[in-house]
Protein backbone atom coordinates (compact mmCIF):
# COMPACT_ATOMS: atom_id res chain seq x y z
CA UNK A 1 0.00 0.00 0.00
CA UNK A 2 1.65 3.23 -1.20
CA UNK A 3 -0.94 5.75 0.00
CA UNK A 4 -3.93 5.90 2.28
CA UNK A 5 -6.55 8.42 3.38
CA UNK A 6 -7.47 8.35 7.07
CA UNK A 7 -9.51 10.41 9.48
CA UNK A 8 -9.38 10.93 13.24
CA UNK A 9 -10.35 13.31 16.00
CA UNK A 10 -7.03 15.13 15.48
CA UNK A 11 -4.44 15.30 12.72
CA UNK A 12 -1.96 13.33 14.83
CA UNK A 13 -4.54 10.62 15.50
CA UNK A 14 -5.31 10.32 11.76
CA UNK A 15 -1.61 10.11 10.90
CA UNK A 16 -1.00 7.45 13.55
CA UNK A 17 -3.85 5.35 12.16
CA UNK A 18 -2.44 5.64 8.63
CA UNK A 19 1.08 4.67 9.72
CA UNK A 20 -0.22 1.67 11.62
CA UNK A 21 -2.14 0.39 8.62
CA UNK A 22 0.76 1.01 6.23
CA UNK A 23 3.28 -0.47 8.69
CA UNK A 24 5.56 2.49 8.07
CA UNK A 25 7.54 5.01 10.09
CA UNK A 26 6.80 8.74 9.93
CA UNK A 27 10.08 9.52 8.16
CA UNK A 28 9.13 7.05 5.42
CA UNK A 29 6.02 8.94 4.35
CA UNK A 30 4.78 12.35 3.31
CA UNK A 31 1.58 13.74 4.85
CA UNK A 32 -0.99 16.06 3.33
CA UNK A 33 -3.62 17.45 5.71
CA UNK A 34 -6.93 17.59 3.88
CA UNK A 35 -9.06 18.67 6.85
CA UNK A 36 -7.74 20.15 10.08
CA UNK A 37 -10.84 19.07 11.98
CA UNK A 38 -12.64 21.00 14.69
CA UNK A 39 -14.17 20.26 18.08
CA UNK A 40 -17.44 22.04 17.33
CA UNK A 41 -19.54 24.10 19.72
CA UNK A 42 -18.53 23.38 23.32
CA UNK A 43 -16.72 20.32 21.99
CA UNK A 44 -20.02 18.57 21.51
CA UNK A 45 -21.90 19.84 18.46
CA UNK A 46 -20.87 20.29 14.82
CA UNK A 47 -17.39 18.87 15.23
CA UNK A 48 -15.43 17.63 12.18
CA UNK A 49 -12.79 14.94 12.05
CA UNK A 50 -9.32 15.65 10.71
CA UNK A 51 -8.52 14.00 7.39
CA UNK A 52 -5.03 13.26 6.07
CA UNK A 53 -3.55 11.72 2.93
CA UNK A 54 -0.39 9.72 3.69
CA UNK A 55 1.90 8.62 0.85
CA UNK A 56 4.84 6.30 1.19
CA UNK A 57 8.08 7.99 0.02
CA UNK A 58 9.70 6.25 -2.93
CA UNK A 59 12.79 4.35 -1.81
CA UNK A 60 14.74 2.90 -4.76
CA UNK A 61 16.78 0.60 -2.51
CA UNK A 62 13.71 -1.01 -0.96
CA UNK A 63 11.98 -1.15 -4.34
CA UNK A 64 14.95 -3.01 -5.82
CA UNK A 65 15.23 -5.34 -2.82
CA UNK A 66 11.52 -6.19 -2.90
CA UNK A 67 11.62 -6.95 -6.62
CA UNK A 68 14.72 -9.14 -6.32
CA UNK A 69 13.37 -11.02 -3.31
CA UNK A 70 10.25 -11.94 -5.26
CA UNK A 71 12.40 -13.18 -8.16
CA UNK A 72 14.68 -15.21 -5.89
CA UNK A 73 11.71 -16.64 -4.01
CA UNK A 74 10.21 -17.88 -7.28
CA UNK A 75 13.59 -19.44 -8.15
CA UNK A 76 13.91 -21.11 -4.75
CA UNK A 77 17.10 -19.20 -3.95
CA UNK A 78 18.23 -17.74 -0.64
CA UNK A 79 20.23 -14.62 -1.52
CA UNK A 80 21.64 -11.89 0.70
CA UNK A 81 21.16 -8.44 -0.85
CA UNK A 82 23.52 -5.55 -0.04
CA UNK A 83 22.93 -2.08 -1.50
CA UNK A 84 25.31 0.88 -1.65
CA UNK A 85 25.31 4.22 -3.49
CA UNK A 86 28.16 5.36 -5.72
CA UNK A 87 27.39 8.89 -6.85
CA UNK A 88 24.06 8.50 -8.70
CA UNK A 89 24.44 4.74 -9.21
CA UNK A 90 22.79 2.13 -7.00
CA UNK A 91 25.10 -0.86 -6.63
CA UNK A 92 23.60 -4.16 -5.49
CA UNK A 93 25.82 -7.03 -4.42
CA UNK A 94 24.31 -10.51 -4.17
CA UNK A 95 25.64 -13.25 -1.92
CA UNK A 96 24.63 -16.89 -1.71
CA UNK A 97 25.47 -20.42 -2.71
CA UNK A 98 26.08 -21.46 -6.32
CA UNK A 99 25.94 -17.92 -7.70
CA UNK A 100 26.96 -19.23 -11.10
CA UNK A 101 23.24 -19.75 -11.71
CA UNK A 102 22.67 -16.00 -11.44
CA UNK A 103 25.73 -15.10 -13.50
CA UNK A 104 24.97 -17.37 -16.44
CA UNK A 105 27.07 -17.76 -19.58
CA UNK A 106 29.25 -14.65 -19.98
CA UNK A 107 27.09 -12.86 -17.43
CA UNK A 108 23.94 -13.00 -19.57
CA UNK A 109 21.62 -14.02 -16.71
CA UNK A 110 23.03 -11.34 -14.42
CA UNK A 111 22.64 -8.73 -17.19
CA UNK A 112 19.03 -9.79 -17.82
CA UNK A 113 18.19 -9.55 -14.10
CA UNK A 114 19.89 -6.16 -13.95
CA UNK A 115 17.80 -4.96 -16.88
CA UNK A 116 14.57 -6.09 -15.19
CA UNK A 117 15.35 -4.49 -11.83
CA UNK A 118 16.17 -1.22 -13.60
CA UNK A 119 12.75 -1.31 -15.28
CA UNK A 120 10.95 -2.15 -12.04
CA UNK A 121 12.58 0.62 -10.00
CA UNK A 122 12.52 3.39 -12.60
CA UNK A 123 8.83 2.78 -13.30
CA UNK A 124 8.03 4.70 -10.09
CA UNK A 125 11.05 7.01 -9.93
CA UNK A 126 10.81 10.69 -10.89
CA UNK A 127 14.39 10.67 -12.23
CA UNK A 128 16.35 7.84 -13.80
CA UNK A 129 18.38 5.67 -11.41
CA UNK A 130 21.16 3.49 -12.77
CA UNK A 131 21.30 0.12 -11.00
CA UNK A 132 24.13 -2.39 -11.35
CA UNK A 133 24.02 -5.95 -10.03
CA UNK A 134 27.16 -7.85 -9.09
CA UNK A 135 28.09 -11.07 -7.35
CA UNK A 136 31.40 -12.66 -6.41
CA UNK A 137 33.19 -9.63 -7.91
CA UNK A 138 32.14 -10.81 -11.37
CA UNK A 139 31.99 -7.31 -12.90
CA UNK A 140 35.60 -6.53 -11.97
CA UNK A 141 36.85 -9.90 -13.19
CA UNK A 142 34.94 -9.44 -16.45
CA UNK A 143 36.39 -5.92 -16.83
CA UNK A 144 39.94 -7.24 -16.47
CA UNK A 145 39.22 -10.00 -18.99
CA UNK A 146 37.89 -7.50 -21.54
CA UNK A 147 40.79 -5.09 -21.03
CA UNK A 148 43.31 -7.89 -21.60
CA UNK A 149 41.41 -9.02 -24.68
CA UNK A 150 41.33 -5.47 -26.05
CA UNK A 151 45.11 -5.14 -25.73
CA UNK A 152 45.75 -8.50 -27.40
CA UNK A 153 43.38 -7.79 -30.28
CA UNK A 154 44.89 -4.34 -30.77
CA UNK A 155 48.27 -6.03 -31.29
CA UNK A 156 46.64 -8.39 -33.77
CA UNK A 157 45.20 -5.48 -35.74
CA UNK A 158 48.62 -3.79 -35.87
CA UNK A 159 50.28 -6.98 -37.06
CA UNK A 160 47.74 -8.04 -39.67
CA UNK A 161 46.34 -4.62 -40.65
CA UNK A 162 42.89 -6.23 -40.59
CA UNK A 163 39.89 -5.04 -38.58
CA UNK A 164 38.70 -7.21 -35.72
CA UNK A 165 35.00 -7.37 -34.88
CA UNK A 166 34.15 -8.53 -31.36
CA UNK A 167 31.04 -10.44 -30.42
CA UNK A 168 27.92 -8.39 -29.52
CA UNK A 169 28.20 -6.72 -26.08
CA UNK A 170 26.04 -4.60 -23.85
CA UNK A 171 26.83 -0.85 -23.59
CA UNK A 172 28.77 -1.26 -20.33
CA UNK A 173 31.16 -3.83 -21.81
CA UNK A 174 31.59 -1.88 -25.04
CA UNK A 175 32.68 1.14 -23.00
CA UNK A 176 35.36 -1.01 -21.34
CA UNK A 177 36.85 -1.88 -24.75
CA UNK A 178 36.70 1.73 -25.95
CA UNK A 179 38.32 3.01 -22.74
CA UNK A 180 41.07 0.39 -22.79
CA UNK A 181 42.23 1.50 -26.26
CA UNK A 182 41.36 5.19 -26.30
CA UNK A 183 44.98 6.25 -25.84
CA UNK A 184 46.48 3.77 -28.31
CA UNK A 185 48.41 5.64 -31.02
CA UNK A 186 47.82 3.10 -33.74
CA UNK A 187 44.28 1.71 -33.41
CA UNK A 188 40.81 3.14 -33.01
CA UNK A 189 37.53 1.60 -31.89
CA UNK A 190 33.93 2.19 -32.86
CA UNK A 191 30.60 0.45 -32.42
CA UNK A 192 28.33 -0.78 -35.19
CA UNK A 193 25.03 -2.64 -35.53
CA UNK A 194 21.77 -2.39 -33.64
CA UNK A 195 20.97 -3.48 -30.09
CA UNK A 196 21.14 -6.15 -28.80
CA UNK A 197 23.63 -7.20 -31.51
CA UNK A 198 25.77 -4.04 -31.42
CA UNK A 199 29.49 -4.81 -31.32
CA UNK A 200 32.89 -3.13 -31.18
CA UNK A 201 35.27 -2.91 -34.13
CA UNK A 202 39.00 -2.44 -33.60
CA UNK A 203 40.70 -0.89 -36.64
CA UNK A 204 44.03 0.61 -37.61
CA UNK A 205 43.99 4.40 -37.36
CA UNK A 206 46.13 5.14 -40.41
CA UNK A 207 46.69 2.48 -42.99
CA UNK A 208 48.98 3.21 -45.88
CA UNK A 209 51.89 5.62 -45.50
CA UNK A 210 51.28 7.38 -42.18
CA UNK A 211 54.50 8.28 -40.42
CA UNK A 212 53.27 6.78 -37.13
CA UNK A 213 52.50 3.42 -38.69
CA UNK A 214 55.84 3.37 -40.56
CA UNK A 215 57.56 4.02 -37.23
CA UNK A 216 55.56 1.22 -35.61
CA UNK A 217 56.60 -1.28 -38.28
CA UNK A 218 60.19 -0.07 -38.33
CA UNK A 219 60.49 -0.83 -34.62
CA UNK A 220 59.84 -4.46 -35.47
CA UNK A 221 56.32 -4.87 -34.07
CA UNK A 222 54.73 -5.59 -37.44
CA UNK A 223 55.44 -9.16 -38.54
CA UNK A 224 54.06 -9.06 -42.09
CA UNK A 225 55.90 -6.19 -43.79
CA UNK A 226 57.45 -6.94 -47.21
CA UNK A 227 60.38 -4.53 -47.43
CA UNK A 228 61.75 -1.26 -46.15
CA UNK A 229 63.74 1.10 -48.34
CA UNK A 230 63.17 4.55 -46.89
CA UNK A 231 60.33 6.42 -45.18
CA UNK A 232 57.21 6.35 -47.26
CA UNK A 233 58.13 3.24 -49.25
CA UNK A 234 56.42 0.50 -47.31
CA UNK A 235 54.66 -1.96 -49.59
CA UNK A 236 50.93 -1.98 -48.84
CA UNK A 237 49.29 -5.13 -47.53
CA UNK A 238 46.18 -6.63 -49.09
CA UNK A 239 42.73 -5.25 -48.32
CA UNK A 240 41.70 -5.61 -44.72
CA UNK A 241 39.29 -8.30 -43.65
CA UNK A 242 36.92 -8.42 -40.73
CA UNK A 243 37.30 -11.22 -38.24
CA UNK A 244 35.01 -12.26 -35.40
CA UNK A 245 36.37 -12.81 -31.93
CA UNK A 246 34.54 -14.58 -29.12
CA UNK A 247 35.12 -13.83 -25.47
CA UNK A 248 34.98 -16.70 -23.02
CA UNK A 249 34.02 -16.09 -19.37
Amino acid sequence: MDEIRKSGKTVDEAIAAALSEMQAEKDEVSVTVLEEGSRGFLGMFGGKEAVVLVKRNFNPEKAAENFLREVFLSMGLIIKIKTTWQEKHLLIDLEGEDMGILIGKRGQTLDALQYLVNLAVNKNSESYISIMLDTENYRQRRKETLETLAMNLAKKVKHTRKNVVLEPMNPYERRIIHSALQNDRYVTTYSEGEEPYRNVVIALKNKGNSSEYQDYKYKGYHKNYKSYKKPGRWQKDENTETQNEEIEM
